[in-house]
């Protein structure tokens, strides 16, 4: 069984403020959503979702964002963002849209996963990047 290694001040203020930085932008939207803003409702109807929708996609957005910000939940919050950003690379396959939209959600999820394996020595030990 191998110590728990502390980590510098500079990785974990790293992964601090990566995570704070994807957070921003994911209560934004669950916000906007459930706000139905005009961009919201643009959005959502642009995908071929019903506008009742964005009351649901909002709640479950934040939900899983709380989870990510909560120390003792952040790997739960990370599994359903990742959840959530498969969805959405998945929408947009589906729509034709241009590769970047497509690889964004992917950048995403990898930032959202590189903030917790940073700060959590269980996760770097089972990844076989810390090997």
């Amino acid at each position: 069984m191998k110590i728990l290694q502390p980590i510098s001040k500079f990785l974990l203020w790293t992964s601090y403020i990566l995570q704070g930085l994807v957070s921003l932008m994911f209560l934004n939207g669950a916000i906007q959503n459930l706000l139905k803003t005009d961009m919201a409702v643009e959005g959502i109807k642009t995908f071929g979702f019903p506008e009742s929708s964005l009351l649901y996609f909002g709640l479950i957005l934040l939900i899983s964002t709380v989870l990510y910000l909560m120390p003792k939940t952040a790997v739960l919050g990370a599994i359903l963002l990742t959840g959530w950003l498969g969805g959405a690379v998945a929408t947009h396959i589906v729509h034709g849209d241009p590769v970047f939209n497509i690889f964004l959600p992917v950048i995403f999820g990898l930032i959202v996963w590189i903030s917790i394996w940073l700060r959590f020595e269980g996760l770097r030990q089972i990844t076989p990047v810390a090997k």
